[in-house]
């Protein structure tokens, strides 16, 4: 096995005990969430170059939506739908997008290294120059994703086919 190999399987552990096995506790919604209450007003948004480190965008449609050049790193997207979405050089480092439905999205020169992106979809992405370095995702979606994978990450200088373990 390759380290890299190790890194995903060791990942999807911990993800899996996290979610599955620890505690839940309940929490009052927080100015770091937006959730499905948000409703309508965030789809389309602009949220382009904002600082949106740990926030939470969960059970909500986030259609057409521009975060392009966000910091989102420690971000989360759970059970979010992302169609259309411009993710163009995002850094989502250290993110969660869990059970998340990318569709017709810009991930172009992202940064997602470090991500837990298990369960989510990935349908006619623009990954072009995108780095996954470390990122965890469903075997089914990389094999997606390297029929694409094309360029390196301007931030980072990472091949996108490399970081994602295309054949």
């Amino acid at each position: 096995m390759k380290r890299g190999q190790i890194w995903q399987i060791l990942a999807s552990v911990v993800l899996a005990v996290v979610l599955f096995v620890s505690p839940l506790s309940a929490q009052a919604a927080s100015s770091s969430s937006i959730t499905r209450s948000a409703g309508d007003e965030v789809q389309g948004q602009d949220f382009s170059g904002q600082n949106l480190i740990g926030k939470e965008f969960t059970n909500i449609k986030l259609e057409n939506a521009n975060f392009s050049n966000a910091d989102l790193r420690g971000g989360v997207f759970n059970g979010t739908l992302l169609e259309g979405v411009n993710l163009h050089g995002v850094d989502f480092s250290q993110g969660i997008a869990y059970l998340a439905k990318f569709k017709n999205a810009d991930l172009s020169d992202a940064v997602l290294t470090d991500a837990m992106m298990l369960r989510s979809i990935f349908d006619n992405v623009n990954v072009t120059g995108a780095d996954f370095t470390n990122a965890v995702l469903d075997g089914v979606e990389i094999k997606k994703l390297c029929a694409k994978a094309s360029g390196i990450n301007s931030k980072t200088g990472v091949d996108t086919r490399e970081s994602l373990g295309c054949r």
